[in-house]
């Protein structure tokens, strides 16, 4: 990561904060929700005991790196890898459902567009969700979540992501 890009370290106080944002938007009687790994898994717990929703249910994403090593422009040839989905679920579990997509933050926006157009592709209507929407960074025009709790510019570090000795440092300020 740059030097010159401004971390935001959230406590789970503002975590918290976030989701109480987003509940209220939410205008849709969703069937479940996708919790997009590993970003996901926690707002998307949240939301799920706020929200009273049992069908909770899981997609991991990757984008490999070969290209990466090939390519002259490192940065730009892994911004066109295809995804590899690691995790999906099966076709029948989206099929006319409701689907909330749940991620904690929208950078480039790639990870939750191939989860919600794969969910699109098995029947399934989905609504993308995250904490942070990062329009700066979003490769996908005026493309932007259709539920988010906060737009930023910065670097943000969720408190799940906190290293316990960075952990451990902070209680001591």
């Amino acid at each position: 990561m740059e030097d010159n890009i401004r971390r935001e370290i959230l406590t789970w106080e503002e975590v918290e904060r976030l989701i109480d944002h987003l509940l209220p938007q939410f205008d849709v009687e969703f069937n479940a929700l996708i919790l997009i790994t590993r970003g996901g898994i926690i707002p998307g717990g949240m939301l799920t005991e706020a929200m009273d929703i049992k069908n909770i249910l899981t997609a991991a994403v990757d984008f490999p790196s070969e290209l990466r090593r090939r390519s002259k422009s490192p940065q730009a040839a892994g911004l066109f890898a295809w995804p590899r989905f690691l995790q999906f679920p099966s076709d029948e579990l989206l099929d006319e459902k409701k689907i909330l997509l749940v991620d904690d933050v929208w950078g480039s926006g790639r990870t939750i567009t191939a989860v919600k157009n794969r969910c699109a592709a098995a029947g399934g209507t989905p609504y993308t969700c995250v904490l942070h929407f990062n329009p700066y960074r979003n490769l996908f025009a005026n493309t932007r979540p259709d539920f988010y709790a906060a737009t930023t510019d910065a670097y943000i570090v969720y408190p799940w992501e906190i290293k316990h000795d960075i952990d451990k440092m902070l209680l001591k300020e």
